[in-house]
């Protein structure tokens, strides 16, 4: 796609709103003389340190004052169904709310943003290691965080690696993009996904709390009698026919004496999935019989927490499992049986403390350790079944910390200020043996490895008025990074040679310290639109598998050269945004172009390798892949709609779209590779007090624009219905139902055959096929 078309896409998105909007000034107004009804307050917590009290928040559970009186009839905006759209952050801001993750059949992160507009999955094995990929980066420029501290699996060391974050016990996701990514570090210059559930108590569990709770506010906390305990429950559980998925969960949150607990668990298991025909689309003569092989998934896991609430806030910890045994589908993973198991242990603390200061707003910080480890099993020999066996391991041992203190806002004539500043610091081990010979200097992956970070960051906010509000932030990070690389002998690594020939195993001890810094605009306008703008210089270190990667990787058929002499990747980022979050007609309207300097990639040669010898051209196991660095050029555009056409029974009837594009080059006009489609999609959809029924039809366009050594990608359309039910009842016991919500969705109704664009495994991995999903969810 042309620079020019994708400017006309911007303009022609903007007339479609501005038509629209105008269209509808006068009936918003008529319902809400301020020019809109408001949507339900959306409480973000991931974008920035800077953070106003939210008294009402849309988290269920989460109420903050004494049983409340009879609710008022439904507004038509907090319907289940509605678009959610954030219009207080300085760049886009993708939520999925709670009650659609309930909805949604999504096993992975990645399934569950995959059709967000700029938002795709990578679906190396769908169902069950699908990574969001954000505008067409990945693995080492999008950060995965839950509740505040990172995933710290190996999802971003390996496509095939699953992310341990499981939609069944989450209750809300954030994407950010933008400025407040610096909040995290450096590694995320595609944004964040922040998946937020209540394993750390943050509130009181309870409605009928005797004051107001404290999350959020310099007050005291409710006092509860150990006399009058309080505690909730809840039910999630689903049915698939495409794979003959099962899936429940278990939720308990309970409270007494200024003490609130947490624990869940879940499972879930898949067979093989269906598809609509052969998924080996360069070996159409291969044995079909209707499914992807090797594509069943079985995973379960579970957590313990708890929270002390004192006077100006809370303390809380929680420690949790989660457990993961799926197949790698694919000719290669077929052929030997690939499985990865894998297991992952997580202890996590965090609180905030609201002083009694009148310079200091609130102190909040978060700790976490990880202790994870996956195995990849599979045949040594096809065809000998007794030599399934561990071909490769995995660990990663993780702690990671982060603490910020917001200041009371400062009155500097022109303009509010508040600053927030925060510290993180983290450690990372990481080991990828030789699973035939530890000691072996080439055979395996990488050597152990150790990556730390110490990095600081500032955010200010300036409230010039209610209408206008800027943003200048700025982090530095220092990054150490030692292991063992072969010498590197550039002549020779440029011509793709046999790894052996490069040099024996040395130690390298590398430092980086990128700096990186943001600059934003908000602006109210007229009819309730708010319009941003961003710049952003972000700089990035390279990652432990770019550097140091020398090895064979089995479940992705690679074998994998890192580069010790990369460098700084640098970013420059410009994102003009327009939304608007009120009345019948809701959107949010992105344009953003960005410049890498020395942008790190992972490039296939076109050379294949087995153990530790490489040759020109096809003909042995594993294709060559090597860590290089080039300069890029990344622009795109996303947009986004719904519209209220006209009341209908006891609720309204309405029609939305979307659209993204992103075109990435490098310098030289070749494709950046492994980009995801351009994609134009809309529905109609009816949604009242109880009923959402929606039908959805999604179309990516064929993707031509490839790298040098990947095929191009057919298009497909993506039809999507769901009917679902929700009711609240009211609580007359404790064990009484206070919320029943079941229904039914249909996936991929045309059974098109849907290959993706960004997955290495494409051309032998279809996504699954026509699938219906039944679900149901209870709360007690």
């Amino acid at each position: 796609m042309s620079y020019k078309f994708l400017r006309a896409s911007l303009a022609g998105g903007s007339a479609v709103a501005m038509a629209l909007l105008f269209n509808n000034t006068a009936r918003s107004q008529q319902a809400d003389p301020g020019g809109g009804t408001t949507l339900p307050e959306i409480v973000v917590q991931a974008p920035s340190p800077i953070q106003r009290p939210h008294r009402h928040r849309a988290e269920p559970g989460r109420t903050t004052a004494a049983a409340p009186p009879a609710a008022p009839a439904p507004n038509p905006e907090t319907y289940a169904g509605t678009l959610p759209i954030v219009t207080d952050q300085f760049a886009t801001v993708t939520v999925v709310p709670n009650e659609e993750i309930r909805r949604s059949a999504a096993s992975t992160l990645g399934d569950l943003l995959n059709n967000k507009p700029g938002i795709t999955g990578s679906s190396f094995a769908p169902g069950a290691s699908s990574r969001p990929i954000i505008r067409g980066l990945d693995v080492n420029r999008v950060g995965i965080v839950e509740n505040g501290i990172g995933s710290n699996g190996a999802s971003d060391l390996g496509e095939d690696h699953f992310v341990p974050i499981d939609p069944l016990s989450t209750n809300q996701v954030e994407v950010i993009r933008g400025p407040a990514t610096l909040r995290y570090g450096s590694q995320s210059i595609g944004g964040v996904v922040n998946a937020s559930n209540n394993r750390i108590p943050e509130t009181l569990p309870c409605s009928a709390v005797p004051s107001i709770q404290t999350y959020g506010y310099n007050v005291k906390a409710p006092q509860l009698s150990a006399s009058n305990p309080c505690a909730s429950f809840e039910a999630r559980s689903a049915l698939s026919s495409v794979d003959r998925g099962r899936e429940g969960a278990v939720l308990l949150d309970a409270a007494g004496n200024n003490v609130a607990i947490h624990a869940d668990a879940f499972a879930r298991k898949t067979e093989d999935y269906s598809v609509p025909n052969s998924p080996y689309r360069f070996d159409p003569n291969r044995p079909f019989a209707g499914k992807q092989p090797n594509s069943a998934t079985q995973s379960d896991g579970a957590s313990i927490g708890g929270s002390y609430f004192f006077a100006g806030g809370f303390i809380g910890a929680a420690v949790q499992q989660n457990n993961s045994i799926y197949g790698i589908p694919g000719i290669d993973g077929e052929e030997h049986r690939t499985r990865i198991s894998a297991r992952q242990t997580k202890l996590t603390v965090k609180g905030d403390y609201h002083p009694d200061s009148a310079a200091v707003e609130v102190i909040r910080f978060w700790a976490g350790a990880t202790d994870y480890k996956h195995n990849e099993i599979g045949l040594a020999d096809p065809a000998d079944f007794s030599s399934d066996g561990v071909r490769q391991t995995f660990t990663n041992k993780e702690q990671e910390g982060r603490v910020e203190v917001q200041f009371m806002p400062l009155n500097l004539r022109f303009a509010a200020l508040t600053t927030a500043i925060g510290v993180q610091a983290s450690h990372q081990e990481l080991t990828a043996p030789s699973p035939d010979d530890p000691g072996s200097p080439l055979n395996g992956l990488w050597d152990p490895n150790k990556n730390t970070k110490v990095a600081g960051y500032i955010f200010n906010e300036l409230k010039f008025s209610e209408v206008t509000k800027a943003q200048v932030a700025a982090r530095v990070e220092h990054v150490n990074l030692t292991g063992t690389m072969p010498s590197f002998i550039p002549e020779l690594f440029d011509l793709n040679v046999d790894p052996a020939g490069i040099g024996p195993a040395t130690a390298r001890n590398l430092n980086f310290t990128p700096t990186s810094g943001s600059v934003g605009l908000i602006q109210n306008l007229p009819w309730n639109l708010v319009a941003s703008i961003t710049g952003q210089y972000t700089e990035r270190a390279p990652k432990p598998a770019e550097l140091f990667s020398r090895g064979g990787h089995d479940a992705t058929v690679t074998f994998d050269v890192g580069n010790p002499n990369l460098g700084i990747e640098t970013a420059k980022s410009v994102e003009v945004g327009l939304r608007k979050a009120t009345g019948p007609f809701r959107f949010e309207l992105t344009g953003y172009v960005t410049r890498f300097d020395g942008f790190i990639y992972r490039r296939l040669t076109g050379n294949t390798c087995e153990d530790v010898a490489c040759v020109a051209g096809p003909g042995l196991e594993l294709n060559q892949a090597i860590y290089s660095q080039k300069d890029a050029n990344f622009r795109g555009a996303e947009f986004q709609f719904q519209y209220d056409v006209l009341p209908v029974w006891a609720g309204q009837f309405g029609v939305e779209g979307q659209y993204d594009v992103v075109r990435a080059t490098f310098t030289d006009g070749t494709n950046v590779p492994r980009i995801p489609p351009q994609r134009l999609g809309g529905g109609v959809y009816y949604r009242d007090a109880n009923w959402l029924a929606r039908v959805n039809l999604l179309h990516a366009f064929a993707q031509n624009n490839i790298g040098d050594i990947e095929t191009s990608t057919p298009g497909y359309n993506r039809l999507r219905a769901e009917l679902s039910y929700t009711t609240k009842l009211a609580k007359s016991d404790w064990w009484g139902a206070q919320e029943v919500r079941f229904g039914v969705v249909g996936d991929n109704l045309l059974n098109e055959e849907i290959r993706n664009s960004v997955s290495y495994s494409k051309d032998q991995v279809l996504m699954p096929g026509l699938g219906v999903r039944m679900f149901a969810n209870v709360k007690y």
